[in-house]
């Protein structure tokens, strides 16, 4: 049977409405945690934003230059956000087999993520920047190890839906695919965020921003 059948076909439950059908409820639930989930972090992370604003107006607080890895990292996330979101169009007209395709390139990319924001601790760490000491150097690396727990985190889910990818059916599949897309489309802007405060924000705009010079 092909995926498409698969897909209209009522066997299961799926074409039950959601008040009814125990399966549909379920993935209501794990979505709308998701979206809780994302929310609690989104509040971290601007807790975390708020205390690195606040700390930048201290007298030994030393502007940190960005190393060149972090723009390849940026691309390489943004690159895995559009692939997600690819995948998902892809399941959505039934195209299952460059939807699983898609989905793994997500993942590799991803992976290749981490491994260059690694790079960049390294090149910082050649120059002496360290946790230690400057406090700018505190913060980046808080923050992009925090941010690299949340992509380890998505990693996980991402790894149940491709382990799964060809046994599932292709409804549930793409079910996931769609979590996956909208927890990287959070993760890319959160990273966002990050690298546009860690490279660009300055004391003195700060102070200009908040009215205070």
């Amino acid at each position: 049977m092909s995926d498409a059948a698969i897909l209209k076909s009522s066997g299961g439950g799926y074409g039950k409405p959601a008040a009814d059908n125990p399966l549909e409820r379920r993935y209501a639930a794990i979505s709308v945690a998701l979206w809780l989930f994302m929310a609690v972090a989104s509040a971290l992370f601007l807790l975390f934003i708020a205390a690195y604003i606040m700390r930048m107006d201290a007298a030994d607080w030393s502007p940190l230059a960005m190393p060149w890895q972090l723009w390849l990292s940026t691309s390489i996330l943004a690159i895995a956000s559009v692939v997600l979101q690819l995948a998902v169009a892809a399941a959505n007209n039934h195209q299952m087999e460059r939807a699983r395709s898609l989905l793994l390139l997500a993942g590799a990319c991803s992976i290749a993520f981490l491994a260059a924001q690694l790079w960049g601790w390294q090149a910082l760490q050649a120059i002496h920047v360290t946790a230690s000491g400057n406090p700018a150097g505190s913060f980046f690396y808080l923050l992009t190890a925090m941010h690299a727990l949340h992509v380890t985190g998505g990693l996980v889910g991402w790894g149940m839906a491709a382990a799964g990818s060809w046994r599932q059916q292709p409804r549930r599949l793409a079910w996931r695919i769609r979590l996956c897309a909208r927890y990287w489309h959070f993760l890319l802007a959160v990273w966002l965020l990050l690298f546009a405060a860690l490279g660009w924000l300055t004391p003195d705009f700060v102070r200009m921003v908040c009215g205070t010079r």
